[in-house]
């Protein structure tokens, strides 16, 4: 229940980021303009298909922290991750470059926009489900931050509901560009993505406490030599 939590707030306070940086394709949306039930349905379809993406490389990411666990190294992945996406954060951008993912993605995040980009001269339900889709593979380093999350949930299925409650907890705002058009500025978009840090930093906080061992219910939960929570496994 707790990781669920740290989900949706991460995705509804981290949201701030998505007005600035997904704002742009939001208020460019193709949407059906026939009335505004619509146009609310266009948007919450193009949603639909930006959540399920999430879910998908939630499951994915999930099998890798699987293995880390069958591996007996859940509590180090953890704190890793913690480490590192605090090291993003936190250090000079001339330090951290090199971890630049975008840069390393840049062909086929290329072909990406190209098929975004054909995808917008169609004014169809389908279309937007696909923009949906293929927006949730753009690089995002919100969407890395919740895959850092879905990696040490380390089940498939739960860390593919921990990426869809993520997704869900970006849709308020971005609901709320989509409808309010214009009159959300650019300047108020890029003040969002400035608090966006403090909730990265905060996730990143409670993996390297998930990781520690300190026996702190829900929050940092004590494990055995076998990485089960104490308690809480069955062993035959």
């Amino acid at each position: 229940m707790t990781i669920l939590l740290t989900a949706i707030t991460l995705g509804f306070l981290g949201s701030l980021h998505c007005v600035g940086m997904c704002g742009p394709i939001a208020l460019a949306l193709p949407v059906v303009n026939n009335n505004s039930l619509s146009r609310f349905t266009g948007i919450i379809i193009y949603n639909i298909g930006r959540v399920l993406t999430y879910s998908i490389l939630g499951i994915i990411f999930g099998m890798l922290g699987k293995t880390f666990i069958i591996a007996g190294y859940q509590q180090a992945l953890s704190i890793g991750l913690g480490v590192l996406i605090l090291i993003i954060i936190l250090f000079p951008a001339r330090y951290t470059q090199r971890l630049n993912f975008t840069a390393i993605l840049f062909k086929p995040v290329s072909k990406l926009k190209v098929s975004l980009g054909k995808l917008f001269s169609k004014r169809t339900y389908s279309s937007l489900f696909t923009i949906g889709i293929l927006n949730g593979l753009l690089p995002c380093g919100l969407v890395y931050t919740a895959i850092a999350g879905a990696i040490a949930v380390a089940e498939p299925i739960k860390a593919g509901l921990f990426m869809a409650v993520f997704g869900l907890g970006t849709l308020p705002a971005m609901l709320a560009v989509a409808l309010a058009g214009q009159k959300i500025s650019i300047g108020l978009r890029n003040n969002f993505r400035k608090v966006v840090p403090v909730f990265v930093v905060t996730m990143a906080v409670l993996l390297i406490m998930r990781g520690m061992n300190l026996g702190i219910p829900y929050v940092s939960p004590e494990m055995d030599k076998n990485n089960c929570t104490v308690h809480h496994c069955c062993h035959k």
